[in-house]
């Protein structure tokens, strides 16, 4: 019994690593990018209700934050003893509006990935 509930947790760790694989900064990029020389209203319409605003010398910036916190319930499972651990996933996104236009963007933060849909 305790060799099948390994296997699944070799088969689920497995099916995490593929689809980690498959998110991708660069892809996070790319669907960013698409929405330069959108409208602002184009662009809430595609992400939703900014976190921020800021306004500057006749420029707008709007940003969009992600956060996800990751946590291990089950100390000594698999390969790692001697308590939990937690990993703080987040993505800020800030894209420069200019005569309500997109004109650039930015990011930072570990968890800037494009993932597949769902």
């Amino acid at each position: 019994m305790q060799a099948y509930n390994r296997g699944r947790w070799v088969l689920l760790l497995g099916l995490l690593a593929a689809t980690a694989a498959c998110s991708t900064r660069q892809g996070f990029e790319q669907r960013m990018a698409a929405h330069i020389g959108r409208s602002e209203g184009d662009l809430v319409a595609a992400l939703g209700v900014p976190t921020r605003t800021y306004q500057a010398d006749g420029q707008r910036f709007i940003q969009y934050d992600r956060q996800q916190i990751l946590a291990d319930a089950y100390p000594g499972w698999g390969w790692r003893w001697g308590g939990p651990t937690v990993e703080v996933l987040d993505c800020h996104v800030t894209f420069e509006i200019e005569r309500d236009r997109v004109q650039s963007f930015t990011s930072r933060g570990n968890d800037c990935v494009a993932r597949p849909p769902s």
